[in-house]
């Protein structure tokens, strides 16, 4: 079996992923799921996601709605927090490096950096948002990460993207957002999800996690920054896709 929690991992966090992937451990016991010793950090996140030996991963919900629903199961999401949106649920910031634009519509066709165009928070969300303004963003630039999309903006190479609030959050706080501002932000969806191949460890391992995050430390639960699991109903998940869908990649950035 193999377990990896990809999506927000950082240097400066991976040792609370791995108190967080011992108790859960811990809480499953070694029957009859044979919980891996550690998580794999350094695993490839669709080789994760797509292996039948899957007992625990963390998927953006685009890629998940768009190629793997009905190949995994849900086990939840993590609640980070985040003010308003309900508990496990994120939302995108708009960022510029022009503070003298304050709407997100002035910039709909200026040069748009994206992670990845199958990341819900990065490109699903706020073309979602552009939509519903009756418009698109179009001159694309797919980074590579969040942060290298904060970068691009830094950079000038970029004139607004769409940055996951919860990885805006650890960028500022590395003080990585450094002339970068929040002009508007996106509807807010199901957040990273837990998964598993395993049907029948979906029950245990909600009941595992949430066992762990009470027990976890203080110092670990602050640095991840989660507050509990929430199990999202089915529809949740019925969100409309980017269009068009050929645009997609494989990568699956958060």
């Amino acid at each position: 079996m193999i377990a990896a929690l990809p999506m927000y991992l950082r240097p400066e966090n991976r040792a609370s992923h791995d108190a967080l992937w011992s108790l859960i451990r811990e809480a499953l016991g070694p029957d009859p799921f044979d919980p891996p010793e550690r998580l794999s950090h350094d695993l490839d996140i669709w080789a994760g996601w797509t292996s039948p030996d899957l007992l625990l991963g963390q998927i953006c919900n685009l890629p998940y709605r768009a190629r793997l629903k009905g190949n995994v199961q849900i086990v939840g999401l993590l609640d980070y927090g985040l003010p308003e949106a309900p508990a496990g649920y994120y939302y995108s910031h708009f960022v510029t490096h022009d503070r003298a634009v304050t709407d997100p519509l002035d910039l709909v066709a200026a040069r748009f950096a994206c992670n990845e165009t199958l990341s819900q928070s990065g490109y699903g969300a706020a073309q979602h948002w552009a939509k519903r303004q009756g418009t698109a963003f179009t001159d694309i630039t797919k980074t590579g990460a969040h942060a290298e999309s904060v970068r691009a903006i830094q950079e000038r190479r970029a004139d607004i993207a769409a940055i996951d609030a919860i990885t805006w959050a650890m960028l500022d706080r590395a003080g990585q957002t450094d002339g970068v501002h929040i002009i508007g932000r996106t509807d807010a969806s199901p957040g990273q999800s837990l998964i598993t191949a395993q049907a029948d460890a979906v029950i245990p391992l909600r009941h595992a996690i949430g066992q762990a995050i009470k027990a976890l430390p203080d110092s670990h639960r602050t640095n991840l920054g989660i507050r509990g699991l929430v199990v999202p109903p089915p529809e949740a998940y019925d969100l409309p896709l980017p269009d068009p869908l050929e645009t997609l990649g494989q990568s699956g950035a958060s």
